[in-house]
């Protein structure tokens, strides 16, 4: 099963709020399924965007999820969605790069940011999925503030982060599994912009 179909499966057997579908439609419409997770980081090459939502929510589930305190629906839609912001924010281009055992210039394929809608990470992908579903606080928290302290509003000495994670569980176990993904599972998917 591909990255994008244990996608689609998890999120229907998962997420059945009002809106779900049209949600699920438009991810079809964008570049979600074949976009990279990042520039040059972790899963930076074809499909990594949708590679990195499913490990992400493999580790939420896998790790955190406490059949009587927490809710499936929620864990789907905050692993599987938390980076929607990243559908259309890519674009794939060349550039040319040194062939070290010929010593030939030769073209690579190079993938550079394109942010048409500069709202913010967390933020944004909080707005995007609420413009087709409504999203529980808590969701909506923990997707706001998954990169943690990575996220530029965090920096200099902001409170609201350590009030998202004192008051919302499900916000602590998403950042965890973003960095297990991220830094752990992931490493060495990037086949682009390898340097």
């Amino acid at each position: 099963m591909s990255y994008k179909e244990e996608f689609i499966a998890i999120f229907q057997e998962n997420i059945h709020r009002e809106g779900a579908d049209r949600l699920l439609e438009w991810l079809e419409k964008t570049d979600f399924f074949i976009a990279p997770a990042s520039t040059k980081y972790h899963c930076a090459c074809e499909g990594g965007l949708v590679q990195h939502s499913v490990n992400v929510y493999r580790v939420l589930m896998e790790k955190h999820f406490d059949e009587e305190a927490d809710s499936r629906e929620s864990f789907a839609l905050c692993g599987l969605l938390h980076d929607i912001c990243k559908a259309q924010f890519y674009k794939l281009g060349s550039r040319n790069v040194k062939n070290t055992e010929t010593g030939r210039w030769e073209p690579q394929p190079f993938y550079s940011i394109e942010d048409e809608y500069p709202f913010g990470h967390g933020e944004k992908s909080v707005f995007l999925i609420e413009r087709f579903l409504r999203l529980k606080p808590s969701e909506a928290i923990a997707i706001r503030w998954h990169m943690g302290g990575f996220d530029d509003s965090a920096k200099g000495g902001s409170f609201s982060i350590s009030q998202a994670y004192e008051k919302y569980p499900l916000a602590v176990k998403l950042h965890l599994s973003d960095l297990e993904a991220t830094y752990l599972r992931e490493k060495g998917t990037s086949a682009v912009n390898k340097r």
